[in-house]
């Protein structure tokens, strides 16, 4: 191994994008390894805690979790705070993108038709709008998450804001998110930083 490994399912709204998106805005050079399903089964057993992204450093045992992986790429390359109270806002907020993809992850594996509609249809109406708001009073001038330098965090948000936005969720209108001017404009800024453009233009 000659270079950093990231591996993760071959999706674009995940948490494993929002590592990679990190990576590739870090200037790393780095294995983009794609599990496909069929695969998972035999992989989960060997990993830490069962679940996906996982990165590896030459020398260094495997690690998971998307926010230790984001924190630890951003420390090394100036996307993270270096203030440690600054740091943990923003850890705060990247824990809160992963209760909303706690709160989702129920109706993702719901058969029912009905079933999925009634409690997608209650998370658009009450949970996200919370979620959102939360997210909103703690952006202060933007139109990043800590004003005009892009971290790690802002990533997270991007992604899981494009997973909602793009309207691929049923259920779940697109325009959600849509009154959340701040929330919103981050979102439009990390889309359009020419670095991010760069990474989907290639794919």
């Amino acid at each position: 191994m000659t270079k950093p490994k990231l591996t993760y399912f071959d999706a674009p709204v995940s948490r494993g994008e929002e590592c990679r998106l990190a990576l590739h805005i870090a200037g790393v050079d780095f294995e983009d390894v794609r599990v496909q399903r069929a695969e998972w089964a035999a992989l989960k057993p060997q990993t830490p805690f069962g679940s996906l992204p996982l990165f590896e450093l030459p020398g260094k045992p495997v690690l998971a979790q998307s926010n230790a992986i984001l924190v630890l790429i951003g420390r090394r390359h100036g996307l993270h705070p270096k203030d440690d109270f600054e740091a943990a806002r923003h850890e705060a907020m990247m824990q809160h993108v992963e209760e909303l993809r706690a709160a989702i992850t129920p109706t993702l594996r719901m058969t029912d038709e009905s079933e999925k509609k009634t409690a997608r249809e209650a998370l658009a109406a009450s949970y996200l709008p919370n979620w959102a708001a939360n997210v909103e009073r703690q952006i202060a001038e933007g139109p990043f998450f800590a004003g005009s330098a892009l971290h790690v965090v802002d990533l997270k948000l991007y992604v899981v804001v494009r997973w909602l936005a793009g309207g691929t969720l049923d259920h779940v209108p697109a325009t959600t998110f849509a009154p959340y001017a701040k929330l919103m404009k981050l979102h439009d800024s990390v889309r359009d930083d020419s670095r991010v453009r760069a990474w989907y233009e290639r794919r």
